[in-house]
């Protein structure tokens, strides 16, 4: 999948979940959407991006969520 468009997924996930008070439960949540409804290729190629070339693109949330919590 175009990497573009899974960093635009990402950051829509994390845009609803930037309004918790708690970061550190958002970026439990984050990683929990990704978990459950992104297909393994896709969570792979995500956190390929972020080792990679540093997520450029990509919300801070989201980033930490993906280092800290994705599972592979």
């Amino acid at each position: 999948m175009d990497i573009q468009r899974l960093i635009s997924m990402a950051n829509q996930i994390g845009d609803f979940y930037e309004s918790y008070p708690n970061q550190s439960h958002a970026q439990h949540e984050i990683a929990g959407h990704l978990n459950k409804f992104w297909a393994l290729p896709m969570r792979k190629q995500i956190a390929q991006y972020v080792n990679e070339q540093g997520g450029t693109g990509l919300h801070a949330a989201v980033q930490a969520s993906i280092k800290a919590h994705l599972q592979l």
